[in-house]
């Protein structure tokens, strides 16, 4: 018993302990052999962790693709070698490198070529920049863009074919609004779908008809859309991935290393593995499936193919997405009671109950992850009430269902989040309070429901974890707009004061934690990414600023100086 008492002890003391923190005694041993040593050390930095008992830093040593050592500058002295290469912070913060829990990587990266009409609130603004890409592109047999806003088109909200027929009269146009769930159609590309008069409403959507003559107006909700879009020229293998070499570029440039893509196949992660296999994927791929109400055999029998083929740490399947409802400017989101500006509609889900109670149990029972696009409280409350379903058919287990957006939520919905274990995945820039927010979304939900919109903070109050993202091309990529959203609630001028319905804002480690370790959370990955310590993967990034040191409202000027994702530098601009 001695004896073995004595070895354990010569064991212990020579257990090199690699997790260590700024201004405490040091806890690295001397080892009993030559310590690793790191391939590159980031020296002298303020460095943010998002590990609650230790969550400063001075330094991190990468080794391969994975953190080696958090500490202080003497500390991590020991895994200093020959071969050690070593980036002077200079002061500079560092934190995990963000994750987006929800975009559209493959459609934004195909709308970085296409007309954009981000920001475009004046109709004479949209008109100069369809008719200067429509020169610019003269070869193109359609004209394709997006990012128009519906209070641009006040008081009724959606535009007309008219103007797009006065803009483009030489080829069929389409224009997607910025949310992604309405289309403009000039007449040309009306005729190409065959859509007139007679055309009657696909299911789940809807062609808007002019109510005196009946003929069509342009406007089309939901998948009334996918009439026209399903002709648009296929991109080519070879354009697809220039695309996404744009987009990963772009996504380098603004400190993310990891993202949840809502919306794909079994094409878009070959694409994605192309890359991967090429050495030209920068960005960790988690691919969410579609799920619809017709979803079949052969479907799910896709979905367990790609989640066989498709597991690694940069291209991931696993997760199924599926579209509880619409959205409220278009009175396509389903609500428990009829919006306040048309007290004819409620919205209508694209699922009865049956139906998606059916589904999730069966995808839960399979193992699968299952997110669901839910805005309107109605909505949410069929998806929360199909995973309960799936809970009490197929027992606990570790589950992490999510909803994505939750934009208009009823009261008594919020505590069963956290009951649940359900995740609530939000887009913080979707809440900016402009014009489309305040003029048409808040018309249209009502003075009654307006405390509980995008309600983030009573959720995590009652004890759900949030997960944050963009929802790409719908609004811009970078996190640090989304990111000062989410604490102010302000326009960048600081307008209202106290933030529009102040009380739902987070603070700033919340926020930051909703981008980084939660959001690895919500897609299973927390115990390989998403904070900074020993093991973990090293994605890290380096900003021009420190968010804990300026005002909220300059946030979304950082600038990313650093991206490293998996111990490999991806981006860099000087420091």
């Amino acid at each position: 018993m001695i004896l073995a008492l004595r070895t354990l002890l010569v064991i212990l003391l020579f257990v090199p302990v690699t997790f260590v923190s700024a201004g405490e005694k040091s806890s690295v041993q001397k080892a009993a052999k030559p310590p690793v040593h790191a391939d590159l050390i980031l020296t002298h930095g303020r460095i943010y962790t998002v590990e609650e008992g230790q969550p400063w830093a001075d330094a991190v040593a990468i080794r391969g693709e994975k953190i080696l050592a958090v500490g202080s500058e003497a500390e991590l002295n020991h895994f200093r070698g020959p071969r050690t290469k070593t980036i002077d912070l200079r002061g500079r913060f560092a934190m995990p490198g963000m994750i987006d829990s929800h975009l559209h990587f493959r459609g934004g990266s195909l709308a970085l070529e296409q007309v954009n009409l981000d920001g475009a609130y004046a109709i004479e603004e949209m008109k100069q920049r369809v008719r200067e890409y429509a020169a610019a592109h003269p070869q193109k047999k359609w004209i394709v863009g997006r990012g128009w806003l519906y209070t641009s088109f006040a008081p009724g909200g959606l535009p007309d074919k008219r103007q797009l027929d006065e803009w483009v009269s030489d080829r069929p146009a389409i224009l997607e609004a910025y949310d992604g769930h309405t289309n403009w159609a000039n007449s040309r590309a009306l005729a190409a779908a065959h859509i007139t008069r007679d055309t009657p409403d696909p299911p789940g959507g809807m062609i808007v008809k002019d109510p005196a003559t009946g003929e069509p107006t342009g406007a089309l909700k939901e998948t009334a859309g996918d009439l026209v879009t399903k002709l648009l020229p296929k991109p080519t293998h070879a354009e697809a991935l220039a695309a996404l070499r744009k987009g990963l570029k772009l996504a380098a440039r603004s400190g993310l290393t990891s993202v949840v893509n809502a919306d794909g196949g079994l094409n878009d992660l070959a694409l994605f593995e192309a890359l991967r296999s090429r050495g030209e994927l920068t960005l960790r791929i988690y691919m969410a499936m579609n799920l619809a109400p017709t979803t079949t055999e052969k479907e799910i029998a896709d979905f367990e193919k790609a989640r066989k083929l498709y597991r690694s740490p940069w291209v991931r399947a696993g997760v199924i997405k599926g579209f509880m409802d619409g959205v409220i400017e278009s009175h396509t989101a389903a609500m428990l009671e009829p919006y306040a500006d048309d007290p004819k509609l409620n919205g209508k889900p694209n699922f009865t109950q049956k139906e998606i109670d059916r589904l999730v149990a069966e995808l839960d029972r399979r193992g699968f992850q299952v997110m669901l696009h839910a805005i309107g409280d109605g909505g949410i409350r069929m998806a929360l009430d199909a995973y309960e379903n799936a809970l009490k058919a197929n027992g606990p287990r570790d589950r992490r269902f999510r909803i994505e957006h939750i934009e208009s939520i009823s009261p008594v919905d919020i505590p069963r989040f956290a009951g649940l274990g359900v995740i609530a995945s939000f887009q913080p820039y979707h809440c900016y309070p402009e014009s489309n927010l305040v003029e048409i979304w808040a018309r249209n939900v009502g003075h009654e429901r307006l405390p509980y919109s995008f309600a983030w903070n009573d959720i995590r109050r009652h004890g759900a974890r949030l997960t944050f993202g963009s929802d790409w091309p719908v609004v811009s990529l970078s996190p640090w707009i989304g990111l000062q959203n989410a604490v102010t609630r302000q326009t960048d001028d600081g307008q209202p004061a106290g933030g529009w319905v102040g009380a739902q804002r987070v603070t700033l480690p919340q926020a930051i934690r909703a981008y980084t370790l939660d959001a690895a959370y919500a897609e299973f990955e927390d115990r390989r990414k998403g904070s900074l310590r020993p093991g973990k993967l090293a994605d890290i990034i380096v900003l021009s600023q420190n968010p804990f040191e300026i005002s909220p409202l300059k946030i979304r000027e950082t600038k990313v100086l650093l991206t490293i994702v998996g111990g490999r530098i991806v981006h860099r601009d000087p420091i």
